[in-house]
């Protein structure tokens, strides 16, 4: 091993210019070269190889997004696009190749691994959908920003006696509605995971207007209902004045939390480890409070799960 190479793909999230960071010194720490590839699976397929250096990443830990660029590559799915990618990357004398992004990633990085290039992922997606890691890189900052916003609303809900329906980012996993809505103590939580039944969702609304509360707030997840709706269909069973806020792609910005750069740090760290040592085929991830790996199998294939107690949790502290 004595040259690596690391690319972010997929959707950007806080904490990949820390992972990136944390790759390319490590690589220099062990007396390796180091190159990012610029634009994702696009750039691999294209050559876009820069040699980083210590200076390369200088200032970038605090930085949300991600310095060396992402975009989604149809190209890839094709054999022939493989092949291009595989191509480039040994006329650049690449000897491993480390993977920051989503499942959509590391299928790509099982393909690139099965071929004969061996190929450590790193989870970066505020989505937190990924299987065998508790967190991916972006996750929190995505939560704080989602809390800070739903604060901010709810000032002006109480102000006006509103009911405001926000839309978080979670087209197939509620970890962000579910984490957002319980920190912020939310009527209630509409998730994938779990869907919704309107009646449930008014009564509460009701049953806190009973009490004399004078605002409501719903938090719901964009894969499984549109705010508008819910908060359209609120507003005309209780006559209530009802709003909606959709934060949308405001949820991947930002400088990243302090948990973020520190599972970053981790994890970029020992993907560069489990590369030196010869392992490939890994996802490294985060359980239990300690660093872990598991296989591309695990982290694309199987199914993310959700922490229900949480939800029942949430449910009961609303009443």
């Amino acid at each position: 091993m004595k040259k690596i190479a690391v690319l972010t793909s997929g959707g950007d999230a806080p904490g990949m210019n820390t992972a990136i960071r944390a790759v390319v010194r490590r690589v220099l720490f062990k007396g390796l070269d180091v190159y990012g590839v610029q634009n994702g699976m696009k750039g691999l397929i294209r050559g876009d190889f820069i040699p980083m250096d210590l200076g390369s990443v200088g200032d970038i830990i605090h930085r949300g997004g991600t310095m060396l660029q992402s975009t989604r590559c149809e190209e890839f799915k094709t054999v022939e696009g493989q092949q291009q990618a595989l191509n480039q990357l040994k006329e650049n004398d690449i000897d491993g190749l480390i993977i920051i992004g989503g499942d959509g990633s590391f299928k790509a990085a099982k393909i690139l691994n099965d071929r004969g290039l061996p190929t450590i992922g790193i989870p970066g997606t505020i989505d937190n959908d990924i299987a065998g890691t508790e967190y991916s890189i972006g996750f929190d900052t995505a939560v704080n920003t989602a809390v800070e916003a739903i604060d901010k609303i709810r000032d002006t809900a109480v102000s006006h006696e509103r009911t405001y329906v926000i839309e978080v980012m979670g087209r197939d996993a509620g970890d962000i509605a579910l984490w957002a809505g319980m920190c912020t103590g939310a009527e209630s939580i509409i998730i994938p995971e779990v869907g919704y039944d309107p009646t449930d969702v008014i009564d509460r609304v009701k049953q806190g207007a009973k009490r004399g509360k004078m605002h409501s707030i719903i938090v719901v997840a964009e894969g499984v209902g549109k705010g508008i709706e819910i908060g359209e269909m609120i507003k005309q069973e209780t006559e209530y004045d009802t709003k909606v806020s959709i934060l949308g792609h405001l949820q991947r910005g930002g400088a990243p939390s302090a948990f973020d750069r520190m599972i970053s740090s981790q994890m970029g760290a020992k993907a560069v480890d489990l590369l030196v040592e010869g392992k490939k085929g890994l996802m490294v991830g985060f359980k239990n409070g300690k660093l872990i790996h598991t296989s591309f199998e695990e982290a694309s294939e199987e199914k993310h799960n959700i922490d229900l107690s949480i939800y029942h949790l949430a449910r009961s502290l609303s009443i």
